[in-house]
C-alpha cells in the first residue's frame, strides 16, 4: 500500500504542471462575482505558488459591509466567524464544504470598555437579546429586534443620553454605539448575593513534590503578589496541603501561628473545623504570610511517597461550597490513594506509534463528576501538573475541564535542574495570581433567527442548548461553538451573533459583558469563498478534531481534517470553468489551508510516528480547547524570524519604545542560513537558532559570548547588553511576549547540537520520516481530488 503511494507520488511530481499564465488564461472568461473580483477570490495554483506564506501576519478578514456597520462592529479579537459571507442556506453551506462556527475570546483584557449604570437594561421582550448597533429604530419610542425581529418599545429612561446629556436621541446611546460594553447589572441578574474573591490553595507534598521544589517558587509568589489578588475587604483565602493524609490550616485572626489539622481518614473526608479554614485575608494577614515562609521547609524530610489527590478535592469542594470561588490545585504525580486514584496506561514503546494511540479520554469519571459538583457550587478547579513522570492528564484535566477551570502543565519540572520551566512557572504565576477574575458566571450565545448553535468547545459545563456555566471566567479563556443554518436566510441580508457575559465582578459587582457581531447574507457559492476567515476555520478544524480523536481515533481525526481540505477544494474547483486538470487550485481567501492543516497534522496533539508522551499530546488538546485564536494560531503554525540583521525600518512604537518588524519566513530549513540567526515563536516557547557561521559581532552583542563555541549547549536567556543590537533584540522579543497567558520560555539552539530536533520538528514545509512535506501534502491532496 505504501509502496503504491510513494509510485504515485513519485509519478505525480514528474507530471508537468501548467505555468500560472497559462492558469490565468484558462481562468481569463470566468466571473466568480461581478468585477472587479476581489482580491480573496484571485483562484491560487497552490503547486505554483509554493512561497504562499505572506512577510506579515494574516488579519481577520473584513466583513464586506456599509461603513456605518464595518466601524461599528465587534472586534474580531473578541468574536470572529469561521465565514465572514454566511451562506443563505444550509444546502448552500454543504456546497462550499466549509465549517461554519464562532471563536470568542469574552472576557479579554480591554483598554476602553464603556461601562454603562442605568437602572433599565434594554432588552428584546421576546427574545432577551440586549439592545445594540445592528437594531433598527422605527421612530423614537420603537426599535425591531435584529435577531427576532419583534419591535419593542423604547423605555423612558431611554431616551435620555447620559453622554450627550440631550433627551430624544436613543439610537446615540452608548449602547448603539458600540459593539462590545459593559453593563452593571441590577438585583435581578442575582440568585444570591454577590459572592466575595474565595482562593483555596490545594498543594501536593508528596515527596516527589518536595524533592522538585515548586513549594518555594509558589509561596515566594504568593507573597509577593497577596495585595494584589483581585478583591476587596471580603477575600477569603485558604491552604490545604496532601499526601497519604489530608492537612487543614487554621489561620484564625487571634492565633500566634498557624495550626495544622491533619484528617487520615481519606475514605470519608470531613473538614475538621468549618469556620476558621477559609479566613479573610486582610485580618489574618500576618498569618498567612507565616505560613507561606514555613511552608517549603516544613515537609523536607518527608518519606512520604503517595498522593491522595481525590480526597483532597472532595475536602476542597466541601470547604468550598457555601461561597463558590477558585481552587488552585498543584499536583506532581499519579494519584495514588483512595477515590480517584490512577493506575499509569502509557506505553512508552507506542510513543511514535503511527497507527493507534490509546487513552486519550479518561480513565474514571471520578474528576468529571466532582467538576461537576463544583461547577454547581460556582466553584472551578485550575490544575497545575509538574510532572517528571507520566500522570494521566487525559484524567486529571476533567476537573477543570467541566468547572471552567484552567490547566497549566510542566513537563520535567525541577526547581534546580530545569531552572527555565522554574522561572515559567514563576512567571505564569505572576499572571494567574493577579490577573482579572470573574465568579459565579453565564454565558449565553444568541443568534439570529433561521441560525442554530450546535457543539461548544471549552471548559464550561453545559447548562441549556445555549447557556454555558462558567463558575469562573478569566481573560485569556476562548471558547469555539459549531453552527448550522436551520431555515433558509433569504428574507435578511445581515444576521447577527451575540454573546453576554454575566459574572461577578472580584469587587462584588454583578457586572454584563456584551458582544455583538454583524455579518451578511450571501446566494452565491462565490461569495462564501470570498468571505472565509482561514485562521478562525482551522481553529474550529482543531477543536472539532480533537472531539474526535477522543470519541472515535486520531487516525478518524487525522483523516478528517485531509478531508476538510480536500472536500472545500475540489468543490472550490467545481465552480471553476476551464481549470487544468492537472492543477491544485483555491480563491485566495484559502490559499494558506492546506498549509494549516499541514502544520495541525504535525502538531503534538495530532501527530504520528514521532515520539510524543501521552501526556505531552493531551496537553496539546487542551491547548487547542481552550485557547483564544491568537494564541492558538501560533502554537498550531509559529512564526518564524530572522534577527541577526533588525533594524528601524518599518519599526514601531510602543510606550517610548522603539520595536523592529523583521518579515515572517516560510517554516522550512531552505529559509535558514548559517550566516544567520533565526527566532521561532511557537507560543508557549521561542527558539532562538543560531547558525554555525553566525557574525561574531552579533553572537557578542546579543548572546555575550565571544564566537559560536563559546555559546553554552543549554542558553535560556538573552543578556540585558547596552549595544544596539542588543537593544533591537530584546525589544523585539519583549514585544512579542506581551500579553501573553503563558511566559513562553526560551531556548537558544546552537546549529548542529541535540537540541535542534525540538525546533526543526516546527518547520512544518519540510518532509520528515513521519510526515510529508509542504509540496508532497499538496501533490496527496490532488491526487484524492482526482480520484
Amino acid at each position: 500500500m505504501l509502496v503504491t503511494l510513494f509510485f504515485c507520488l513519485f509519478c505525480l511530481l514528474f507530471q508537468q504542471y501548467p505555468g500560472m499564465n497559462q492558469l490565468s488564461s484558462s481562468l481569463g472568461g470566468l466571473s466568480l462575482q461581478s468585477s472587479p473580483q476581489p482580491e480573496s477570490l484571485r483562484p491560487v495554483d497552490l503547486t505554483q505558488e509554493r512561497n504562499i506564506l505572506p512577510t506579515t501576519p494574516v488579519w481577520a478578514p473584513v466583513p464586506n459591509l456599509n461603513v456605518d456597520l464595518k466601524k461599528l462592529n465587534c472586534s474580531p479579537d473578541s468574536f470572529r466567524c469561521t465565514l465572514t459571507n454566511i451562506p443563505q442556506t444550509q444546502a448552500l453551506l454543504n456546497k462550499a464544504k466549509l465549517p461554519l462556527g464562532l471563536l470568542l475570546h469574552p472576557f479579554r483584557d480591554l483598554t476602553q470598555l464603556p461601562v454603562i449604570t442605568s437602572n433599565t437594561i434594554v432588552r428584546c421582550r421576546s427574545c432577551r437579546t440586549y439592545i445594540n448597533p445592528f437594531v433598527s429604530f422605527i421612530d423614537q419610542r420603537r426599535w425591531k429586534c435584529n435577531l427576532c425581529y419583534r419591535v419593542n418599545d423604547v423605555p423612558e429612561e431611554f431616551m435620555y443620553n447620559p453622554l450627550t446629556r440631550s433627551y430624544g436621541e436613543p439610537h446615540k446611546r452608548p449602547e448603539v454605539q458600540n459593539s462590545t460594553v459593559e453593563f452593571i447589572a441590577s438585583s435581578d441578574y442575582m440568585l444570591r448575593p454577590p459572592q466575595p474573591a474565595v482562593y483555596l490553595f490545594v498543594l501536593d507534598v508528596s515527596h516527589n513534590a518536595v524533592e522538585a521544589g515548586y513549594l518555594t517558587i509558589l509561596c515566594q509568589s504568593l507573597l509577593e503578589n497577596l495585595d494584589k489578588l483581585p478583591g476587596d475587604s471580603r477575600t477569603r483565602i485558604g491552604f490545604m496541603t496532601f499526601d497519604s493524609t489530608i492537612h487543614f490550616y487554621n489561620l484564625q485572626e487571634g492565633l500566634s501561628q498557624p495550626q495544622m489539622l491533619i484528617v487520615s481518614d481519606i475514605d470519608d473526608v470531613f473538614l475538621p473545623t468549618p469556620d476558621s479554614l477559609l479566613v479573610n485575608l486582610y485580618e489574618s494577614k500576618e498569618l498567612i504570610k507565616d505560613l507561606l515562609n514555613a511552608l517549603p521547609s516544613m515537609f523536607t524530610n518527608t518519606r512520604e511517597t503517595h498522593s491522595a489527590l481525590g480526597p483532597a478535592l472532595q475536602a476542597a469542594f466541601k470547604l468550598m461550597s457555601p461561597t463558590g470561588g477558585r481552587v488552585s490545585v498543584f499536583q506532581t504525580q499519579l494519584p495514588s490513594l483512595g477515590a480517584g486514584l490512577l493506575q499509569s496506561r502509557e506505553d512508552p514503546n507506542q510513543r511514535s506509534s503511527t497507527k493507534v494511540v490509546q487513552h486519550l479520554g479518561p480513565a474514571t469519571d471520578f474528576y468529571k463528576k466532582l467538576a461537576l459538583d463544583c461547577s454547581g457550587q460556582q466553584t472551578a478547579v485550575d490544575l497545575f501538573l509538574l510532572s517528571s513522570q507520566y500522570s494521566d492528564l487525559a484524567s486529571l484535566a476533567c476537573v477543570s475541564k467541566y468547572s471552567a477551570g484552567c490547566i497549566y502543565y510542566y513537563p520535567s519540572f525541577h526547581y534546580t535542574h530545569n531552572p527555565s520551566q522554574a522561572e515559567k512557572l514563576q512567571k505564569d504565576l505572576k499572571r494567574y495570581l493577579t490577573r482579572k477574575i470573574g465568579f459565579e458566571a453565564v454565558m449565553r450565545i444568541r443568534c439570529t433567527k433561521g441560525l442554530s448553535m450546535h457543539t461548544f468547545h471549552g471548559n464550561f459545563f453545559v447548562r441549556s442548548t445555549d447557556l454555558l456555566s462558567l463558575a469562573n471566567i478569566n481573560p485569556d479563556a476562548g471558547f469555539a461553538v459549531q453552527l448550522s443554518i436551520e431555515e433558509n436566510l433569504t428574507d435578511t441580508s445581515l444576521v447577527c451573533f451575540q454573546t453576554a457575559l454575566l459574572y461577578t465582578s472580584s469587587k462584588g459587582e454583578r457586572r454584563i459583558r456584551v458582544h455583538t457581531l454583524c455579518l451578511p447574507v450571501v446566494s452565491s457559492l462565490a461569495d462564501v469563498y470570498a468571505g472565509v476567515d482561514v485562521q478562525a476555520a482551522i481553529c474550529l478544524l482543531a477543536n472539532m478534531a480533537v472531539d474526535r480523536s477522543i470519541s472515535s481515533s486520531l487516525s478518524d481525526a487525522r483523516d478528517a481534517l485531509v478531508n476538510a481540505v480536500v472536500d472545500s477544494l475540489s468543490a472550490y474547483g467545481s465552480t471553476v470553468s476551464n481549470l487544468q486538470h492537472s492543477a491544485l487550485v483555491a480563491p485566495s481567501s484559502l490559499k494558506l489551508f492546506p498549509l494549516y492543516v499541514l502544520a495541525l497534522l504535525k502538531q503534538k496533539a495530532f501527530r504520528t510516528g514521532t515520539s510524543t508522551r501521552l501526556d505531552d499530546r493531551v496537553y496539546a488538546m487542551c491547548q487547542i480547547k481552550c485557547q483564544p485564536l491568537v494564541h492558538l494560531m501560533k502554537m498550531i503554525h509559529p512564526n518564524l524570524y530572522r534577527i541577526d540583521r533588525l533594524t528601524d525600518e518599518g519599526a514601531i512604537h510602543v510606550n517610548d519604545r522603539v520595536v523592529p518588524q523583521p518579515p515572517l519566513q516560510k517554516l522550512s530549513a531552505e529559509k535558514l542560513t548559517r550566516e544567520g540567526a533565526f527566532l521561532m515563536d511557537c507560543g508557549s516557547v521561542f527558539y532562538i537558532w543560531i547558525g554555525k557561521s553566525c557574525d561574531n559581532n552579533f553572537i557578542e552583542d546579543v548572546l555575550g559570548y565571544p564566537n559560536f563555541a563559546s555559546i553554552p549547549q543549554k542558553m535560556t536567556y538573552l543578556p540585558e547588553l547596552d549595544t544596539l543590537s542588543s537593544e533591537r533584540a530584546r525589544s523585539f522579543i519583549t514585544w512579542l511576549r506581551d500579553n501573553r497567558p503563558l511566559s513562553p520560555v526560551l531556548h537558544v539552539v546552537k546549529d548542529e547540537s541535540p537540541a535542534k530536533t525540538e525546533f526543526f520538528q516546527h518547520l512544518i514545509e519540510d518532509r520528515t520520516e513521519a510526515a510529508f512535506s509542504y509540496y508532497e501534502f499538496l501533490l496527496h491532496i490532488q491526487q484524492q481530488i482526482c480520484k
